[in-house]
This record gives C-alpha cells, structure tokens and sequence, in this order.
C-alpha cells in the first residue's frame, strides 16, 4: 500500500474542488495520507490572509480531517545535508519546500505535487502528479 505526502497545492486544488481530486482522496485511509506540518502552516496562512475567512477555515478542517500531519524533526538532518548539496551545486531550493520534501524521503512517502520538476533536485524522492492523473 502506498503511502503519501500531498504538497500544499494539491492540497489547495483540492480544496478548490480542481482536477477531480475529490475523487482521488476518497479513494484513500488516513493511514495513506499525509501532509508536512510545513504544508499545515501554509495552509493555514492562506486562510488567514483570504476575503472569505470562515469560509476557507471550515474547508481546511475538513481537508485536515482526512489527513494525518507529520512534525518536520525528524526530517532536519536531512535537510540539512540536502540543502548544503544543493547550495554547493548552485540549484538551491526554497526552505519551506525543500522540508516538505526531504519530510517525503525520511518518512518513504510519495510526493504528490504537480511541481515535479522542482522537487526531482531531492535525491532519494519519489514523486507523482495528480493533477494530470486525476
């Protein structure tokens, strides 16, 4: 059974109701899903600084409902090593992204991003999109 980590804009699309994914999730456990308490902060920014407040919250608490969060500690050294990699090869990587990633690898979880091409610079990561899937 796979496992995954939903980057934020999945999330987000999926809160807007895009690409189907209402589909895709209920098709899932809350053992199979997971977002980066980086995403969490994310999201919950977006709601903060959005027109339709109340609105946006009670969408987010239900998306929450469906997913487990993971604490980034565990993923730090990670982190560390992989920043400096990519920092030494001239192709660094946003901080908030680059945990959300390396969060993916520790936990051996599949990435679902539909910005691939920017994570593909995480050794060890194993990612899919499904807002073309979907």
């Amino acid at each position: 059974m796979k496992k995954y980590l939903i980057d934020t804009n999945i999330a987000i699309y999926y809160m807007k109701g895009k690409f189907d994914l209402h589909k895709k999730f209920g098709e899932l456990t809350l053992n199979e899903c997971y977002i980066s308490e980086i995403t969490l902060a994310e999201l919950k920014f977006g709601v903060a600084k959005s027109e339709k407040f109340e609105k946006n919250k009670v969408i987010l608490d239900y998306f929450l409902t469906g997913v487990q969060i993971l604490p980034i500690y565990h993923s730090l050294d990670l982190y560390a090593s992989e920043k400096a990699r990519l920092q030494k090869a001239g192709i660094p990587m946003d901080d908030f992204d680059l945990l959300i990633g390396v969060t993916s690898v520790t936990h051996k979880l599949v990435m679902v991003t539909n910005n691939t091409s920017h994570f593909t610079r995480i050794h060890g990561i194993v990612l899919e999109d499904w807002t073309v899937l979907a």
